[in-house]
Parts: C-alpha cells; sequence; structure tokens
C-alpha cells in the first residue's frame, strides 16, 4: 500500500489495535499509539503485561480475541520472532490491515496474512507515515 491509497486509508480509519501497547512513554509501543489517539483515532491496547489497566482512554486486554469488535489496524509492536505465535488470533480478528512497525518483518507471517487477503505494511513506522501523508 503506497501514497494516495495508504492516505485514503488512514483517513478512512478509525479504530487500531495495538499489538505490544507499553505504558512508558519513553517506549515507541506508546509514543507511537499516543500520536494516533491525539489525532482522533480509537486506540484499543493490547499486552497481558497491563491487562486491565488504562492506557489511551481505553482497558488493556491481554490477547486479540478479546477485544471483541471490527479493527481497522492492527499496530504490531513485537518481535518478528513473535509473530508467528499470533498468527491464528489475527487471521481470527481480520483486520482491514495489519501494520508491522519499524525494525518488524517477517515473510512467512506477511505471506500468510496476505493469502488470507489481510494486506500489510512492515517496516514502516505509523507515526511517520502518517505525519509524511497528513504533514502533521
Amino acid at each position: 500500500m503506497k501514497g494516495p491509497e495508504l492516505k485514503g486509508f488512514l483517513a478512512r480509519a478509525r479504530t487500531i489495535a495495538v499489538l505490544g501497547a507499553h505504558k512508558d512513554p519513553g517506549r515507541a509501543a506508546h509514543y507511537v499509539p499516543r500520536y494516533l489517539w491525539e489525532r482522533g483515532y480509537r486506540i484499543l491496547p493490547v499486552n497481558p503485561r497491563f491487562a486491565g489497566e488504562e492506557l489511551f482512554g481505553e482497558r488493556v486486554v491481554a490477547g486479540l480475541l478479546e477485544l471483541g469488535e471490527p479493527v481497522d489496524i492492527l499496530d504490531v509492536f513485537r518481535s518478528p520472532s513473535a509473530l508467528m505465535g499470533h498468527l491464528e488470533e489475527v487471521l481470527t480478528l481480520r483486520p482491514r490491515l495489519v501494520w508491522l512497525q519499524s525494525g518488524i518483518r517477517h515473510p512467512g507471517f506477511e505471506e500468510r496474512l496476505r493469502e488470507a487477503g489481510i494486506p500489510v505494511v512492515a517496516d514502516r513506522c505509523l507515526m511517520v507515515e502518517h505525519r509524511r501523508l497528513f504533514g502533521v
């Protein structure tokens, strides 16, 4: 997904689940979703370590299947080695787009999602791309 197509998608998206969301404001898994939340996106944080706590006005859940609602974007802050462990949950959730943050690539994971009809953006920062596309 590139340029105008990505900009249109981000303009229409409303709900972003963040796999690996973090409480520490100095970590990308916190300041990237905070940036998106401050721009009007609803952020659904997922991290078993902080389950039951609140981030970005929402209760943190332990796993993707606890979300129980449609997701436009799944923003992933997990190491490549952990991705296949989330594959079945992601396929069940069926987000409209899976976004693997900067430094995160896994060809097998990406291929399985694409085969299932789920587009993937890999090794790019959602905050950086949003700023670039919207000039914010």
